[in-house]
């Protein structure tokens, strides 16, 4: 934590970048399991990693996951659950997942247009809502940024659920997210990265330097 803002270094790819994550004082850890994302890696992989990686809470990242996905990635020890779906999945389906893994565990990120606000069934079944920027093509990881003055009018609507900041933060913008977001909790990816999967410790050190900068300015 840094400063009382939490942090979270997702799409991690090796116990290199893991160590340094932790050593730049990143609250979670965030590995990627969706097969079409260029971070992804096998749930194999990642307990391979599991007995050497830091004392940090684990983030299981998935796209609409299948039930017996989902029980696989909580059978392999992960602290939290993060689910990207569409508007148009079932509410059952939320409710589903929240059962499976606990409403406390559960990190929903609707896919959410701009001109669409979270559900009341996602804000019912999981503690923490992600919001990222929207992109027709994809789920996240596009490096743009977000609608940031949404995101301050969600978590101010909403106080019983804890929202995550994401999408296309990096050390230049950070403080500036902050400020207009009024995030108390962020995760980062693409923008400390040398290519997709390869953190850069130089622009990681960065985003903290940055991101304790802002800290001390808003208090």
């Amino acid at each position: 934590m840094i400063d009382g803002i939490r942090f979270k270094v997702c799409g991690l790819t090796s116990l290199v970048d893991a160590e340094f994550a932790d050593r730049c004082g990143a609250d979670y850890l965030g590995f990627n399991f969706y097969p079409q994302s260029p971070r992804c890696i096998s749930l194999a992989q990642y307990k391979a990693m599991a007995p050497r990686l830091p004392d940090r809470r684990k983030v299981a990242v998935s796209v609409e996951p299948a039930i017996e996905e989902l029980t696989a990635m909580r059978g392999a020890g992960f602290d939290y659950f993060q689910i990207h779906f569409r508007l148009e999945t079932p509410a059952e389906t939320l409710a589903e997942w929240s059962r499976l893994v606990g409403k406390k565990h559960l990190w929903l990120a609707p896919k959410l247009p701009p001109e669409s606000d979270v559900s009341m069934a996602a804000l019912a079944v999981a503690k923490f809502i992600m919001l990222d920027t929207f992109h027709a093509e994809g789920f996240g990881g596009s490096g743009r940024v977000g609608d940031w003055e949404k995101f301050a009018r969600l978590q101010s609507a909403h106080t019983k659920n804890f929202w995550i900041l994401a999408g296309g933060l990096n050390p230049e913008n950070i403080g500036d997210a902050i400020r207009r977001s009024g995030a108390r909790f962020v995760d980062v990816n693409s923008g400390v990265e040398s290519a997709p999967g390869i953190k850069d410790e130089a622009k990681l050190k960065a985003f903290v330097v940055a991101l304790h900068r802002a800290a001390g300015d808003r208090r």
